[in-house]
């Protein structure tokens, strides 16, 4: 849930500030404090400050939105990386040439050719994504001298220099490693079929005990990585091969072997149920360890499996703040069931806190928004649809531009209540201000009127955030209270009925 800092933060990056909008950009790219990670809405904001001319906007953008990110907002997003590859940062690059090799419907001529370049650099300079575009990209053309060594280098598995006697030369082309991956995304099925040969070939080379591997005398490259764990996924988990895949691609870094590895030792799915197959024992000690360790490279998963296994009664150690913290972690990395859980478990305890139900409605709706109808049904019992205001039908009526820049405090409590269907009382004590919680609306006014009860209303759409901010930045140098400039509600209720009464609104007074 965003605090007051990054409320106005959003607050104006949304009326147009470029130093907001590359703060937000921030905060969402690197998380905030109340704010989740969320790299496309990163980018939003990035380019939105960009476009203003803020350098370091541009920077951020090259330096770390990746590809399957940037490609849904072509073609704006080729200039933030062109900028950035001008300016020597070689993530730049890669994604440029991925943009528009790979994805960009058009492209200049000079603007390919500067691809192909970044790329070529790229894959001079070791990474592995661009030598795989490199090989995909060669075809009947003719090759540059970069795009041939591409095509034909072997990939020795790298090892230190004292070696074991077991060391076989089973390295391969780059090119047929590119393949594979292709085939991967098109049929799993036929790409374990390919890839079985390499597969054995690779695990005749390795140390048949994953210890030695996790000493680092066995180091695979980023492609035989890959392949194992693609391998480990698709052959039955129950196969012994598999688990030496698995475990070798874990010792070697690969984040999804280390939660596969992680949720085998606990015996788990990643929902935190008991699967018939894995370790005869259960060693909640060594599942923790790997799925942390997948966790720390970006899974939200791994962070989600080690929630339950703090929750689980045979555990020792078990947990529950413990396991609270990780959920929430997994929650703010977009992990849905993860969201829906810190949902209800706010909901849950609104009566020992009462801003519960706010970080409730929060999570909630995160989960909504990805589809969970659990939690779309658990947000109609946290905030009521609102309906609407009956008494706001006739006076709206009323309103014409003078009135409205004569009072401009009351017409704008007017249109609060026609947005969210206040009641009048509602619409003239609300603290405006206090009441804005970025995702909704806390109507709360007891203190003022003991017969009213404390509710919440959603924001669920941008006409209704916009009109939102902009009332808040009219009451923002306003005092609300019953001593300030508004008066009470008596006083309050009088300018109402004034107003009305000019516009020949009697007869709804006496309605």
């Amino acid at each position: 849930m965003a605090n007051r800092e990054e409320l106005g933060i959003i607050r104006g990056a949304r009326a147009g500030d470029a130093d907001c909008q590359l703060a937000l950009g921030k905060l969402y790219l690197f998380g905030g404090a109340g704010l989740p990670l969320n790299v496309p809405t990163a980018l939003h904001w990035l380019s939105r400050a960009a476009r203003q001319d803020l350098d370091e906007a541009w920077r951020l953008i090259g330096s770390h939105i990746p590809f399957d990110i940037a490609r849904h907002s072509l073609p704006e997003v080729l200039r933030w990386y062109e900028r950035a590859y001008d300016e020597g940062i070689a993530h730049a690059g890669l994604v440029l040439a991925q943009l528009v090799l790979q994805a960009a419907p058009q492209d200049s001529p000079a603007l390919r050719d500067k691809a192909r370049l970044a790329l070529q650099s790229a894959a001079h300079a070791g990474l592995v994504e661009a030598q795989w575009l490199l090989a995909q990209q060669g075809g009947d053309r003719p090759l540059s001298p970069v795009l041939s060594a591409a095509r034909s280098v072997r990939m020795p598995l790298v090892r230190r220099p004292a070696a074991p006697a077991w060391r076989a030369d089973n390295s391969v082309g780059m090119a047929q490693y590119a393949e594979l991956e292709l085939l991967w995304q098109r049929d799993p099925a036929a790409f374990l079929e390919q890839a079985r040969p390499l597969l054995r070939q690779l695990l005749a080379g390795a140390p048949a005990d994953a210890e030695a591997a996790r000493a680092g005398d066995w180091l695979p490259g980023p492609p035989q990585l890959l392949l194992l764990s693609r391998c480990a996924e698709l052959l039955p988990p129950a196969d012994a091969e598999a688990q030496q895949c698995r475990e070798l691609a874990a010792y070697g870094g690969d984040r999804n072997a280390q939660l596969a590895l992680g949720l085998w030792f606990a015996r788990m799915d990643g929902a935190g149920r008991r699967q018939s197959h894995g370790i005869a024992a259960v060693n909640f000690k060594r599942a923790i360890r790997w799925l942390t360790l997948a966790g720390e490279q970006g899974l939200a998963e791994a962070w989600f499996a080690l929630s339950r296994i703090y929750l689980k009664p045979e555990f020792s150690q078990r947990c529950v703040a413990e396991a609270q913290s990780y959920l929430e972690r997994a929650a703010e990395m977009g992990h849905c069931g993860a969201q829906l859980e810190c949902g209800m478990y706010a909901w849950r305890n609104r009566r020992t806190d009462e801003q519960s139900d706010v970080r409730a409605a929060y999570w909630l709706q995160k989960a909504a928004a990805q589809g969970c109808e659990e939690a779309e049904t658990a947000l109609a019992r946290v905030a009521a649809a609102p309906q609407e205001a009956g008494w706001m039908t006739s006076i709206v009526t009323c309103l014409t531009r003078e009135l409205l820049e004569n009072q401009p405090l009351l017409a704008a409590r007017l249109e609060l209540a026609a947005l969210f269907g206040l009641s009048r009382a509602e619409a003239l004590l609300l603290d405006v201000k206090a009441a804005d919680q970025g995702h909704c609306l806390v109507v709360d006014i007891r203190a003022s009127y003991g017969r009213s009860k404390r509710r919440l209303v959603l924001l669920r759409t941008a006409r209704e955030r916009q009109a939102l901010d902009r009332i808040v930045r009219l009451f923002e140098s306003i005092d609300s209270g019953p001593d300030g400039l508004e008066g009470n509600y008596r006083q309050r209720l009088y300018r109402l009925k004034t107003w009305l009464t000019s516009a020949g609104g009697d007869a709804l007074l006496a309605a």
